[in-house]
């Protein structure tokens, strides 16, 4: 990282980071910062490498939770009809729970109601583009993407991306630490071809196992497809589309968006996807 001003700034001794320093960078410039931390995730010191995921991962989310979330993306406790996974909601079962007792019936299950988790009303899919550079700035927007989704979501979604193929960093059925999802995130390298037909397919299957109200397919691309397949029938087979395009090259993702009625914005890096994401998740479809 020869000439990397901020590098030099944060990491004046081998193998370690100051963090005074990284904080007084991320002050000064958030975005350089970020780049700079993200490709040290990649780092072959053992040391630096592990220091520099734990801080890019803590930074990401705490930058991602400054946005305003979604609460209608969240699952919550909930008082619900009877169902055996739930715990007896004395308030509003009570009639019910006096009645039987008095007359000496067994409770009608049809009246009481239980505490029990409702499903989120919002799945989201983040379709990450690692077909261009995927160093640097790129790779911290990713990853800062990957960060406000999980921080609106907490369990309905899936982050994939996408090349000639789609490669889950994490799956709507599983369910890993954010930590480790931003890591993989991190790790990703760009290359290849871009299917972009294909990644809106993968995304339709992954929201297919939500059973979220809301299904919510966020593609982070500039759309440009270099792979055949039917991107527009693709994204026209999406309940909900937004885009994030690189600011400056948006020409396809505005048509693309135009053609099927999907919303779309331009981020210009890391810090700037915050309240992109914002501005297109939090409108209405």
């Amino acid at each position: 990282m020869a000439g990397d001003d901020v590098f030099e700034a944060i990491s004046p001794d081998v193998g370690e980071i100051d963090e005074a320093a990284l904080s007084e960078q991320m002050e000064a410039n958030p975005d350089a910062t970020l780049a700079t931390l993200a490709r040290m995730t990649g780092a072959t010191d053992v040391a630096l490498r592990a220091q520099a995921k734990r801080l890019a991962a803590s930074l990401f989310l705490d930058l991602a939770r400054t946005t305003r979330a979604d609460s209608r993306g969240i699952g919550r406790i909930g008082s619900v009809p009877y169902r055996p996974d739930g715990d007896v909601d004395l308030d509003a079962s009570a009639e019910e729970l006096v009645e039987a007792r008095a007359v000496r019936r067994a409770v009608s299950p049809d009246a009481i109601r239980v505490h029990a988790w409702t499903a989120p009303t919002t799945a989201w899919c983040l379709l990450v583009d690692r077909s261009g550079s995927m160093h640097g700035e790129p790779m911290a927007t990713a990853a800062m993407s990957a960060a406000v989704v999980a921080a609106r979501a907490e369990r309905d979604y899936a982050v994939l991306s996408f090349g000639r193929d789609v490669i889950a960093c994490t799956a709507m059925w599983e369910h890993h630490d954010t930590d480790d999802v931003i890591d993989r995130v991190l790790a990703l390298r760009g290359h290849g071809t871009t299917d972009v037909a294909g990644a809106l397919v993968a995304a339709r299957q992954q929201l297919a196992a939500s059973s979220a109200q809301r299904r919510v397919a966020i593609l982070l691309s500039d759309c440009r497809a270099t792979e055949p397949g039917d991107v527009t029938g693709a994204a026209r087979s999406l309940d909900e589309l937004v885009i994030v395009a690189p600011e400056g090259d948006s020409a396809e993702a505005a048509t693309l968006a135009d053609s099927v009625g999907a919303r779309w914005t331009t981020a210009s890096g890391p810090t700037s996807v915050v309240t992109a994401l914002s501005r297109v998740l939090d409108r209405a479809p």
